[in-house]
């Protein structure tokens, strides 16, 4: 099945029932059918076809949730951007897929146009509020309001094309993940089992949709007849929940930031958002303290710690059953995969072992955009000849019962005084310190030590702590060489368009400064 047919079907099921609520509008399921085959149309009869790419430079808006089935109906690949990139990384993107049409707001017009002085091969520019320009430029509204007639779709199959994702990855230079229409579907079959998704869910999602883990939302909501609400960030965390109270939100997506922000709300009282049934984290893996303090507040809510990556979309999932037990375990593969622990000649490792997770399922990428080089490096021949596996570049261990242990990425390990040493660890500890609102761990130049450990911390309003507090407390609970040799206090810490901590681009500055 390909993923417009999910909306299809949902949209046969039930005409009539709300699809996506968003601040300036809703649109029941049949609204979003005809109105991305409207969109599909106008794309289609301006020269989009099957394959071809289309960039969607959008926010957490109605008209992106049209745009993405639109393209799809138009046999065509979509390939979300968040508003917030800039002329060069846009043009970029643009150079590397090369996509027939852009669809954007009209606000980022000019952020379009600059890039695109680079890509010849866009052609159709679609914005909204275009109406009356004179540059070519469609109006979005024009398009899925018009009356003409949709065109027959394109033939597809499922092993076809559907999205390219772009990520950063450890280079900062932007790959593209490829991910097929069975790919999707794959991942959101069994993501929506293990959530038990049904139509009566209402899913709030304020997580950027050209973010994996946001844009998922769009598509199992979709695919299993839910409400989907969509707003556009977590900015201002009282109003979202009032949204979340308004509309009796049963389903609320985090990452680790937005749930220190919650943690932080003085008025937000156990059992609040008695509607909610369950909460996901993903991303990064929550701090023990952060769980148990989110169980304190919704006690009547599933939490499923989960842990995942755009090239597979998702890998692993807790049974909420299983948090007291294994709080800090990210829990065992999701429904139809499979995964295993390497060392580094590609051996399968005995629990309690640290090594490389890999991944083999339906779900995982076809590989990076035109960049086999890459793509070579994560997917490897698998138990059978004929598939190729994905090695993540994390390091995990396993219990003894097959439960999952993220330990930290490869390049995030931290190599002081001859000792390997995982940031997460120390940062779990942090996270256990009253007052401590978000931290990340590092490796700076040392010239004895080659690499000593630095935390950068981030306190709650009203915290008094001090350095010799945090260390004081680190050296309880740590072993000495993992110690932090400095601490840093910031009031924020910088975060990626998706909400995470970037620990990256923080790193950079103290390997810029040593240089």
């Amino acid at each position: 099945m390909r993923v417009e047919d999910l909306l299809i079907e949902s949209a046969r099921r039930a005409p009539n029932k709300v699809a996506l609520i968003t601040e300036t509008r809703q649109l029941t399921y049949d609204d979003l059918d005809r109105e991305s085959d409207r969109l599909a149309a106008a794309l289609h009869r301006r020269g989009v076809s099957r394959g071809d790419r289309v960039v969607l430079f959008l926010d957490n808006c109605w008209e992106a949730v049209v745009a993405i089935y639109a393209t799809l109906k138009a046999g065509a690949v979509f390939s979300p951007i968040n508003p917030s990139t800039k002329v060069e990384k846009l043009a970029f993107v643009l150079r590397n897929c090369r996509p027939t049409a852009i669809v954007t707001l009209g606000r980022l017009l000019p952020v379009a146009h600059e890039a695109m002085r680079s890509a010849p091969s866009v052609k159709v520019v679609v914005a909204t509020g275009a109406g009356g320009r004179d540059d070519g430029v469609l109006d979005l509204a024009d398009a899925i309001l018009s009356d003409a007639e949709p065109v027959a779709r394109p033939a597809g199959i499922e092993l076809d094309l559907a999205m390219i994702i772009y990520t950063s990855g450890s280079t900062g230079v932007p790959k593209g993940v490829v991910m097929t229409h069975q790919n999707i579907v794959a991942a959101a079959t069994s993501i929506t089992t293990y959530l038990e998704s049904t139509p009566d869910d209402i899913v709030l999602n304020v997580l950027p949709i050209s973010f994996d883990y946001g844009l998922y939302q769009v598509l199992m909501a979709l695919k299993v007849g839910a409400t989907l609400v969509l707003e556009k960030s977590f900015a201002y965390p009282q109003a979202v929940l009032n949204v979340a109270e308004k509309y009796k939100v049963t389903g609320f997506p985090l990452v680790p930031t937005m749930a220190a922000l919650l943690l932080q709300m003085k008025n937000l009282k156990p059992g609040a958002l008695p509607s909610l049934r369950y909460l996901t984290n993903t991303a990064a893996a929550l701090p023990p303290a952060h769980i148990l303090r989110l169980q304190e507040l919704f006690p009547h809510a599933k939490l499923f710690s989960m842990y995942g990556l755009t090239e597979c979309k998702r890998c692993t999932w807790l049974p909420p059953a299983e948090l007291g037990r294994r709080t800090s375990s990210v829990g065992i593969p999701i429904p139809g995969t499979e995964a295993w622990i390497v060392d580094d000649d590609g051996n399968r490792v005995g629990p309690g072992v640290v090594g490389e997770l890999v991944i083999r399922g339906p779900h995982v990428m076809k590989g990076y955009w035109e960049n086999p080089e890459a793509t070579d490096k994560v997917l490897k021949p698998g138990p059978f000849p004929w598939e190729k596996v994905l090695y993540t570049g994390d390091l995990f261990k396993m219990d003894e019962r097959g439960f999952l242990y993220f330990v930290a990425r490869k390049d995030d390990i931290i190599k002081s005084r001859g000792e390997k040493v995982s940031p997460k660890e120390i940062e779990t500890v942090l996270h256990m310190l009253p007052g401590v609102r978000e931290a990340v761990v590092i490796g700076v130049p040392d010239p004895v030590l080659g690499m000593a450990v630095k935390a950068i911390v981030s306190l709650e309003p009203g915290a008094a702590l001090g350095s010799r507090d945090v260390l004081r407390h680190c050296s309880q609970h740590l072993e000495d060489f993992m110690v932090p040799k400095s601490v840093e206090f910031r009031q924020e810490l910088a975060k990626s368009d998706n909400g995470k901590i970037d620990r990256r681009s923080i790193a950079a500055e103290f390997t810029e400064a040593a240089e």
